[in-house]
Formats: structure tokens, sequence, C-alpha cells
């Protein structure tokens, strides 16, 4: 069996367990879509960098982690638009007039220098590399899962979706919560392993494989890739 990026974090006693009772494969169903979360510059910056550099300027950066996934997401967004499955991009919904999920600020507002401020006026602004195209839908959130207090669900029921698979970050963070959501609506959950990204490695790589254990499939872009034109050539031809 191929290494998987979780291997490396787990003791002697989880790999028994893993053994005695490996996880089932929930597998794809019959109508995919594609789930981008969180892919807005705060989590970029504008120019690669290490995390521990880039952090000084945009604190939530996930430093190169981000930037290396970008063409794995770029790969897998390709995809479903030459197969044509449904997009949803999601990201933050800024000034609204309601406070942000977390209470953890790193600073208060009335200390940002204008540069700072600037940055922040654009960290929920959706990266040019996977921007969305006229037509896919755009969803914004106050909530780390992307269905809590948005039409995501209603979206996916309106067009027959039952399998969502899902990139973007943080994988321990709004990923995760997506996924655990999705799975309790009972849509089939596929996470794209390299298009999933965190700040911290053992987050992610433990992360990956606790949603593989219970919520979702954790598969590699190549098969994910494989299955999407697959199911594409079993679709009947539109004339």
């Amino acid at each position: 069996m191929a290494e998987r990026v979780w291997d490396r974090f787990l003791t002697e006693q989880d790999r028994a367990h893993v053994q005695m009772k490996p996880p089932k494969a929930i597998g794809f169903g019959k109508r995919p879509g594609l789930l981008l979360i969180d892919l807005y510059r705060w989590v970029f910056g504008d120019n690669p960098q290490p995390i521990l550099e880039s952090i000084k300027s945009w604190p939530g950066s996930c430093g190169l982690a981000g930037w290396n996934a970008i063409p794995s997401i770029q790969t897998l967004l390709k995809t479903a638009r030459e197969v044509r499955i449904p997009i949803v991009h999601v990201t933050g919904l800024a000034n609204a007039g309601v406070d942000e999920w977390s209470f953890r600020r790193d600073v208060e507002r009335s200390q940002l220098t204008p540069e700072a401020r600037e940055r922040r006026s654009r960290k929920f602004d959706i990266i040019e590399q996977v921007e969305p195209l006229p037509g896919e839908a755009v969803l914004r959130k106050l909530s780390p899962s992307a269905f809590w207090g948005t039409p995501l669900v209603g979206h996916l029921n309106q067009l027959g979706i039952d399998t969502v698979i899902t990139c973007g970050e943080s994988t321990s963070g709004c990923v995760r919560a997506s996924v655990v959501d999705g799975c309790t609506y009972r849509f089939r959950m596929i996470v794209v392993e390299e298009c999933v990204f965190d700040r911290h490695e053992a987050a992610h790589a433990i992360n990956l494989f606790d949603m593989h254990q219970k919520y979702a499939d954790v598969l590699p872009l190549a098969q994910v890739v494989q299955y999407l034109h697959s199911w594409r050539a079993e679709q009947p031809v539109r004339t």
C-alpha cells in the first residue's frame, strides 16, 4: 500500500488498530460537484513566502503550503469545468455587521496601520489563480463550515448532487468542519489530498487521517481526475 501523508504521525497502536479495522470506502455517487473552500488572499498573501515570514504581514497565512497546492487545485478545477460538474466557491463574508466566528483577534482594528487595513480589505478576495468564472456559484460564510448559515445544502439538493469533492483550506479547520457537516447531511464527501493545506503540518496530516477514518474518502488527485473523466464518458450526449 502506498504511503499516506499521515503515516509518519501514527503510533504503533494507531497502525495496529487501523490494520484490524480499516475504514470502508464511501465511494462516489451518481452526481458529483466541486466545493472550493476559502481560497482567498488572507491565507496566501501577495507572494509566496515561508510561513514564519508571511505571517508578519498576513497573520492568516498558510505560507508555502498554500502556494504549493495551487497547481493541483488548478488541475482539479480545470477538470471539473471540462466535465461540466457544478462548482461552488466559498469565501468569507466581510462588513456584514456581524462578528466573525473567531474571538482570537491578533490585534485590535484601531491599532492597525493603513497598510494592514488595506491588506485586510482584500482578505476574502478569492485569488486570481482559481477565481470563479461567470455562472459558478460563490457563497459567503461567517463560520468555519461551508454549510452553516449558507444556502449550500439547498443548492446541492436542487442540482441533485450526492458527491461533494472538496478542496481548499485549512485542512484542520474549515475543510474539516465542512466535511463533517456534509457527511451529516448525507453527502458523500471526497477530500482531494493534494488540494487541501494547513498552517501546521501535523494538524494537516492527522485531520486527513481522521476524516478518512470517519467522514470522507481522502483520495489522491489522479484518482479523482480519472473518476471525473470516467463519469463524464458515461453521461448521455447532449444535442
